[in-house]
């Protein structure tokens, strides 16, 4: 099990049980499917409810979707920090974890492919995740799930609109892949 973990790659099979089990765990503890894109949103909303709690409380929407009843019948809001938030955390931290044990942690702000296409600008790169990352999580609200929430959970219920979400994922990807760094990939960049 030890040799299996500094691996640099595991096996798809057992991560995919992993996966499964976990989302089995998910329905039956927390009464709800995998799914990370929520955090963020939740993070945004206990932000606004902390600038802004008046504007909230008069506000329909934003009290039926951020606000709660405490116990006492007082009202509350949502806690930031909730099991969704819990496992982002924990991706990252385990993620970074099996890099280490698996030899591949680099400190890299610009990958190689990155610098042969378009330079060696730490900014830049930066500037390309950030704007990727707004776009994606935009599109996973838009969507209504992640390729978490949509992928593993929706997937695993063969839910339509899931499957759906999977093929314009994997279109769009290759697509702005090619237009990214081109047909060829390495070999095109290098001589373009």
């Amino acid at each position: 099990m030890a040799n299996a973990l500094k691996s640099p790659r595991w096996s798809p099979y057992v991560v995919g049980i992993g996966i499964g089990v976990l989302s089995w765990a998910t329905f039956y503890f927390m009464g709800k499917a995998l799914g990370t894109s929520t955090s963020f949103v939740g993070a945004a909303e206990a932000g606004l409810c902390t600038i802004a709690s008046e504007h909230v409380e008069q506000n329909a929407y934003f009290l039926k979707e951020y606000g709660s009843k405490a116990a006492d019948g007082a009202k509350a809001f949502k806690p930031i920090f909730d099991w969704q938030m819990a496992l982002d955390v924990a991706l990252v931290i385990g993620a970074m974890l099996a890099a280490w044990l698996g030899g591949s942690l680099k400190g890299e702000s610009v990958p190689s492919l990155w610098r042969e296409r378009f330079g060696p600008s730490v900014a830049k790169r930066y500037a390309a995740a950030f704007v990727g990352g707004a776009i994606l999580l935009f599109g996973a609200r838009m969507a209504g799930g992640c390729t978490s929430g949509h992928g593993i959970s929706g997937g695993l219920q063969l839910a339509v609109s899931s499957w759906v979400f999977f093929g314009a994922m994997f279109a769009s990807g290759v697509g702005t892949a090619l237009l990214l760094f081109g047909r060829g990939g390495r070999g095109e960049v290098s001589n373009a």
